[in-house]
């Protein structure tokens, strides 16, 4: 399974960094490989100061060896190894009516001394960060993602739109980091599913990435803005730093496994605003998009 997935997702890199690439029509992915003394490495992709992607990174990683201390307190383990692979993107586009994106799909293999997996799961999601709100954006995002669910079964949207709205909550802000979409973890065999039913799953979400999103950037990105909106969008974008830094469970793994800092914090967005006790302007688009924040919505 970890060779199926970890080939599925080396494909699933060269598409989405193509496809993007042709979006912009000026920036091109950089790529980093890069090693990880205690096991694996990866290949990170990074695009900057494009037409229409101020900064990116559509990174793939596989990493293995001795689970670290505080993994193991954790998963409730003692010592053990494990393996874990994934591909994880971040984009941030420089119009501020384009909406930022992230998306995330991984698979963990743990063993016991004698080499035998002992737990094993797939995780993973999609979801959007607008800085100002297109209702028909938001409802076509999440029908490609309903639509992927339920070729697998009714219940997964549903629920997976309910764990994404709980999970990438900003909890010392009480607000919504975006408008949510999916978001799975610990999807483990079951009477139900086996593990390459989850596979099948976890590769259908993975390839509606593209379907959801581009259309989105290529009817918003030629936009004309002014600098108050661009000032909007880096105070927004200073939520989402607040999120990934405060709450984000990848980001905190990363770090406590002795990650890569640069792929890991590519997430970062290269310009942001804290402005002080800030509040929109009553009836404006920008207060508009805070009170879509304060509760999830059902958009399809």
């Amino acid at each position: 399974m970890k060779d199926q997935f970890y080939n599925y997702i080396q494909e699933l890199q060269d598409t989405i960094t193509s496809k993007l690439e042709a979006i912009d029509g000026k920036a091109t992915f950089q790529q980093d490989l890069w090693d990880r003394p205690e096991g694996g490495g990866g290949r990170t992709r990074v695009i900057e100061n494009g037409n229409v992607f101020e900064k990116g990174g559509v990174n793939i990683s596989a990493v293995h060896g001795k689970l670290p201390d505080t993994m193991q307190k954790l998963f409730g383990v003692k010592e053990a190894d494990f393996f874990a692979c994934g591909l994880s993107l971040v984009i941030h586009p420089k119009n501020p009516f384009v909406p930022t994106v992230h998306a995330n799909w991984r698979y963990f293999e743990m063993y016991d001394n004698d080499g035998k997996i002992i737990n094993q799961w797939f995780g993973g999601g999609q979801d959007l960060t607008p800085y100002y709100l297109f209702e028909e954006d938001a409802k076509h995002f999440h029908q490609v993602c309903k639509t992927a669910c339920d070729k697998h079964n009714p219940e997964f949207y549903p629920n997976f739109k309910q764990r994404c709205d709980d999970y990438f909550w900003n909890t010392h802000r009480n607000e919504a980091r975006g408008l949510g979409g999916l978001f799975f973890d610990y999807c483990k065999p079951s009477n139900d599913m086996s593990m390459q039913n989850w596979y099948d799953f976890v590769t259908e979400v993975g390839n509606s990435f593209l379907e959801a999103y581009t259309p989105i950037v290529e009817k918003r990105k030629d936009i004309a803005y002014t600098p108050a909106h661009r000032n909007w969008q880096e105070i927004r974008r200073g939520r989402y730093v607040e999120f990934n830094l405060v709450h984000d469970k990848g980001t905190l793994f990363g770090l406590k496994t002795n990650g890569r800092i640069e792929s890991i914090l590519m997430s970062l967005p290269p310009h942001v605003q804290w402005v002080y006790n800030h509040h929109p302007e009553a009836g404006s688009e920008e207060e508009k998009l805070i009170n879509v924040l304060q509760k999830p919505i059902d958009w399809v």
